[in-house]
């Protein structure tokens, strides 16, 4: 399994429940929860897609067991962010530890993609041996 495949899969869901939600609020003249559907689209859609196009670039990081926790771990902290964000706006302020966790595992996460774009290099591409057609 590839993590860019896995990032352009989820950020296909996630634009499109980010959608759904969107016109629903459109819908109902409800906009209160409009912060958790901008985050879900910014993380969700925006920044996985992001990702898909550099782990892309990056063949042999893109079939790293590290690159498939971070796309993981990311999907995993923007669903619980979202939904965090989305009680807090909805009224319910005692989910503030929801938000937190989502957003501290967010920051953990980015941190994991920094340091694989900075030991990409680390990584050994592999070398492809072209011989010449007889």
């Amino acid at each position: 399994m590839k993590a860019s495949s896995i990032s352009f899969q989820a950020a296909v869901v996630f634009v499109l429940i980010g959608m759904v939600w969107g016109i629903s609020m459109a819908v109902s003249q409800d906009h209160s929860t409009f912060p958790a559907h901008a985050h879900l689209n910014l993380l969700g859609f925006v920044s996985l897609f992001l990702f898909g196009i550099f782990y892309h670039l990056h063949p042999a990081l893109d079939r790293s067991r590290l690159a498939l926790i971070q796309v993981g771990g990311w999907i995993v902290s923007t669903i619980v962010l979202t939904i965090g964000v989305g009680l807090i706006h909805g009224g319910y302020e005692q989910a503030d530890p929801i938000a937190a966790i989502g957003s501290l595992a967010i920051l953990a996460d980015t941190l994991l993609f920094g340091y694989l774009v900075y030991r990409r290099d680390a990584i050994v591409e592999p070398k492809v041996a072209l011989t010449p057609a007889e």
